[in-house]
């Protein structure tokens, strides 16, 4: 049992809590020391996150800090933000949390010790984007070596969901619970699907021995409430949950099964080029394009089976020497938005069957999917994610950032007991959610239970929940937080 203190509007409250959930979470400051291009996109992702706290940003550029001052409503300050005086200046003595998101791992391992040793910090987080790092993160990160309590990697966040897509062709986004257990799945359903036109009821007639609970339904951009009764019409998107093992099984009621992709063009060869084509050449024939011929030889030399080419993805020539319409997967993932829209663009009117592109600006996203490019993904998206799972009261251990970021899944463990808990011990009928709010599963164990409303939460449950409106995260939040009697 811990005892933390904190303020609020009411004054001084003492929480006695688990210690999984001692972490703060209502910020007073929330300081981020950026230096490096993904600038927009994370204080846009912590406007959004904390709209409700002040947020201190500080580097060592002031143009940069005037025209985030300008855009957003934050707190500036010029300086390097690992040097104690301006980290004090930002209000690091009040602070609750400190974001340290610079291209250097470590310029931002340092600011967190230094934040650590001097202020006392009680939640540091890190960018790391080396893979020594973060291999090694369990040995690493602890408060008497470095104290960082989490890490981010962007990069490595998105070479994972391209790989889920690369495993379950078909598929808009693939989330994963519990270690992979379950996992929530959003498809567009097609002419050809065997459930389109008929109500989800036919689900467990079509498939008596698989378990799967529809979360959602996004019908013309707009969400629509799933019953029994609803009948799926082609274009709607759908998002499942199921057992990992099967997520296949349930696609096919929702559209043709497509055949799995062997053959992988990759262009840029960055940290997620590079990452992606690592962890696909030994499964897949993957080429990857890289304009630097340096970076490219560097590649060849240090990737096993993929074969790496120096050139340009947006040309035609080497597209069409390379036999692009033999591509099952062209994936551009550069760090320049237009050439990955352009070049992927161009490989699928030259044959690709599926292209998918790397988009830093969130707002592009909605603009390019589903036309000629298939499926856009944007970091921005990942580092949301990343941050509500360590943001989020209660004992939260997966959120993800859906329907570019209008909607939210999240993994929350039920701690307490009847007498404690707003959930242990009620059956899902019972349970007062907010609107839009459904629970689609829980994994007890090894074991995965598609949510029925008489289904029963007990302690330690891992619960999936889908919220169709993030603004009622809060009530989510609250539902999951045992009273002040728990001693867990």
């Amino acid at each position: 049992m811990d005892s933390s203190q904190g303020d609020t509007a009411m004054g001084k409250l003492t929480i006695v809590t688990p210690p999984s959930m001692v972490t703060p979470k209502n910020l007073s400051f929330t300081l981020i020391n950026l230096d490096d291009t993904q600038k927009t996109i994370f204080t846009d992702s912590l406007n959004e996150l904390f709209p409700q706290n002040e947020i201190t940003v500080f580097d060592s550029d002031p143009t940069i800090l005037r025209a985030l001052q300008d855009r957003l409503d934050l707190q500036v300050v010029t300086g390097v933000g690992s040097h104690p005086d301006v980290l004090r200046k930002a209000g690091a003595e009040d602070a609750d949390m400190l974001i340290a998101v610079t291209n250097s791992d470590e310029s931002n391992m340092l600011a967190c010790q230094v934040a650590y040793s001097l202020f006392k910090t009680p939640t540091k987080i890190a960018r790391v984007r080396s893979e020594q790092y973060i291999i090694y993160q369990e040995q690493l990160y602890k408060q008497q070596d470095i104290p960082v309590d989490h890490i981010i990697a962007p990069e490595q966040l998105v070479t994972k969901a391209i790989k889920r897509l690369i495993d379950y062709p078909g598929a808009l986004q693939v989330v994963e619970f519990a270690e992979g257990k379950a996992s929530l799945v959003a498809v567009k359903a097609y002419y050809g699907g065997l459930l389109v036109g008929h109500a989800l009821s036919a689900l467990k007639d079509h498939m008596p021995n698989v378990e799967t609970r529809v979360a959602a339904i996004y019908r013309r951009g707009r969400p629509i409430r799933p019953l029994g009764t609803t009948v799926i019409e082609a274009d709607d998107e759908v998002f499942f949950i199921a057992a990992t093992k099967h997520i296949r099984a349930v696609m096919s009621e929702l559209q043709k099964l497509e055949s799995s992709y062997k053959r992988i063009m990759i262009a840029g060869g960055g940290l997620i080029g590079a990452g992606l084509a690592k962890k696909l050449e030994h499964n897949h024939n993957v080429k990857l394009i890289e304009y630097s011929p340096e970076r490219a030889k560097y590649l060849s030399a240090n990737l096993d089976k993929t074969i790496v080419f120096s050139g340009d993805a947006s040309d035609p020539e080497l597209l069409s020497e390379e036999n692009i319409e033999q591509v099952d997967a062209f994936i551009a993932v550069t760090n320049d938005d237009e050439a990955n829209i352009m070049s992927a663009m161009l490989a699928k009117r030259m044959g690709a069957q599926k292209a998918m592109v790397l988009i830093q600006r969130s707002a592009y996203v909605d603009l390019v999917q589903g036309g000629e490019i298939d499926i856009a993904f944007s970091p921005q998206q990942a580092t949301i994610s990343a941050l509500l799972t360590h943001v989020r009261r209660g004992d939260i251990v997966n959120v993800y950032s859906l329907r570019r970021g209008a909607a939210e899944a999240i993994e929350a463990i039920a701690h307490g007991d009847e007498n404690t808990s707003k959930v242990v011990g009620k059956q899902i009928g019972d349970i007062k959610l907010p609107p839009g709010t459904t629970i689609g599963a829980i994994v007890r164990d090894d074991q995965v239970i598609i949510a029925h409303s008489d289904t029963k939460i007990e302690a330690n449950d891992h619960v999936i929940l889908f919220l169709v409106d993030k603004k009622y995260i809060n009530d989510v939040e609250k539902l999951f937080q045992p009273s002040a009697f728990f001693f867990g």
